[in-house]
């Protein structure tokens, strides 16, 4: 047994210091990573996976969840903060089914199930009241569980108190609620207004300025007041006024870009904007024929008076009285004839269209707008700046009046050709640097990006190259000793058929072995003899 360990060392040995440095390192090496893959894949097979069996519960209730695990023997990890539990990923599903019909979790919360269970004679009104509250808060903060954004919910609620005397007057409900909501998550103006909402129509007496709501990072959601006109203060008449310019901006030069090429643009707008909300009432009256300018006539009544006839003189004399008296004065005499009257009286009662207009003007008119364009003009092969043809110039500029009468509003008047070209600005000027378009956000790779990965591609051929010069260069010493070992294993046995032979040597053979030596020592003298011996025959 020895001679055989012996032996096989000896092989071991004989066999590595045969190996070169390259073949030595090339061995261990790939010893070495077989051994870790091993030890990696033994790791990641036989290691057991934890998942979360419940995550944010009290410590409390961690700390019976996990005595329950150990009394069965299942495998527990407690998270850092004590308020998740972990169990193999095999046994969640069990684990939550049988932890569930236990009664795990216990919240502590009490709903209405609490007096399907707990329903007694002995419950006093005092103890019927908080237990109300306290279901009343459990039933609204789970109703605001189910609310998009909102993880978590905690509400205190104040109920009054009723009153045995009819003169106190009693107060009315309060909410004090905090929600733990989502990452990143914002709740728009709608959302805030139907969640006030919600909780104002959970409680009788409860109105919305009774009611406060904020996040876990002590963020107060107020409630937008509904009768509020945005655009009322100045940073919305700012942020309206900006959105404005920037949708014109993005169309023009969206526009003059595709003619033109992004970067050969560029485009500012300026716009005056009326933010005067206005809201009037017209009563108007107007005739139903408005050709003729008459209404419906309704009634009409019409009295005519004629007479014909003589006419009896007016006779007597004005008594003497006070010279300011204003009575009329008529001659003494019979002044009589004949004489015609006629009276003619119409009454007419027409209908007319009675209009009532009730007009809520919107702000946000554009009383004013300008255009300023700057064009990059073209390059010849020459790197020479070319003029813009005038063709594209007019073009543009039409665009621009095209923009402006359309956008500024028909109460501004309708607008000459000489105030509309005072409100562009075209300018051809080259560029000292490219300008990026408004649009397209372009990104550049960093140079060392490509440094690197020449580097890495570079080091990735080299090393291949490195080992097929290497394997070749093997097998080619592989080769030639293959070569040298068979030459030597001919030589040898032509010796050792010379030795065989011990018989004295003929004169042939001796002639012939000094002809050999002849030609290995003397090979001019050789073939001299040769030629001569050539020549003879």
């Amino acid at each position: 047994m020895k001679e055989r360990v012996a032996k096989i060392r000896a092989d071991i040995s004989e066999f590595w210091s045969s190996r070169s440095k390259a073949q030595k390192i090339t061995y261990i090496g790939s010893t070495l990573g077989i051994i870790l893959i091993a030890a990696l894949l033994t790791f990641f097979l036989t290691r057991t996976e934890y998942v979360p069996l419940y995550t944010d519960v009290s410590q409390s209730e961690v700390g019976r969840i996990k005595e329950h695990l150990d009394s069965i023997g299942v495998p527990n990890e407690i998270a850092p903060g004590g308020t998740s539990i972990s169990v193999p990923k095999e046994q969640v599903d069990d684990l939550l089914v049988a932890l569930a019909a236990e009664g795990f979790p216990k919240s502590g919360t009490i709903d209405y199930s609490f007096y399907a269970e707990n329903a007694g004679f002995g419950t006093t009104d005092n103890e019927f009241n908080m237990l109300k509250n306290a279901t009343l808060q459990t039933e609204l903060a789970n109703l605001l569980k189910g609310i998009e954004g909102v993880q978590d919910a905690n509400v205190m609620l104040t109920l009054p108190t009723p009153s045995v005397f009819v003169s106190e007057v009693s107060e009315g409900a309060s909410a004090s609620i905090i929600l733990k909501t989502a990452p990143s998550h914002e709740f728009t103006e709608e959302q805030m207004t139907a969640l006030y909402n919600l909780v104002s129509k959970s409680l009788p007496s409860l109105d919305i300025d009774d009611i406060v709501i904020m996040n876990q990072y002590s963020e107060v959601f107020d409630l937008t007041d509904p009768t509020r006109q945005y655009g009322a203060s100045v940073a919305d008449q700012m942020t309206i006024k900006k959105s404005i310019e920037k949708d014109i901006q993005r169309q023009v030069q969206q526009m003059l870009g595709t003619m033109m090429g992004q970067d050969k643009v560029v485009v500012s707008v300026t716009t005056d904007i009326d933010f005067k909300a206005e809201n009037r009432v017209e009563d108007l009256k107007e005739p139903v024929d408005e050709e003729n300018m008459e209404g419906i006539a309704l009634s009409v009544q019409r009295i005519t008076e004629s007479f014909t006839g003589d006419d009896p003189g007016a006779e007597g004399q004005v008594e003497a009285g006070d010279p300011t008296d204003n009575r009329t004065s008529y001659l003494e005499g019979n002044f009589g004839g004949m004489g015609d009257y006629e009276r003619v009286e119409e009454t007419i009662n027409n209908e007319v269209n009675r209009i009532r207009k009730e007009i809520v003007e919107s702000p946000y008119k554009i009383r004013d707008l300008g255009i300023q364009v700057v064009i990059d003009p073209p390059v010849d092969e020459e790197g020479e700046v070319e003029e813009l043809p005038a063709e594209l110039q007019e073009d543009v500029e039409q665009i621009l009046t095209t923009v402006i009468r359309t956008s500024i509003n028909e109460e501004v008047g309708e607008l000459t050709d000489e105030e509309l070209s005072d409100k562009i600005a075209v300018m051809i000027q080259p560029f000292n640097g490219s300008v990026a378009s408004f649009d397209d956000v372009q990104t550049k790779i960093p140079t060392w990006v490509f440094v690197v990965g020449g580097l890495l591609i570079a080091a990735i051929i080299g090393t291949i190259i490195f080992f097929v010069r290497k394997r070749k260069k093997e097998e080619e010493e592989a080769l030639l000793a293959a070569e040298e070992a068979a030459l030597a294993e001919q030589e040898a046995a032509v010796e050792q058929v010379e030795d065989i032979n011990d018989g004295p040597e003929s004169e042939s053979v001796a002639r012939r072995k000094q002809l050999e030596k002849m030609a290995k020592d003397k090979p001019e003298e050789f073939a001299k003899l040769l030629r001569t011996w050539i020549s003879e025959d």
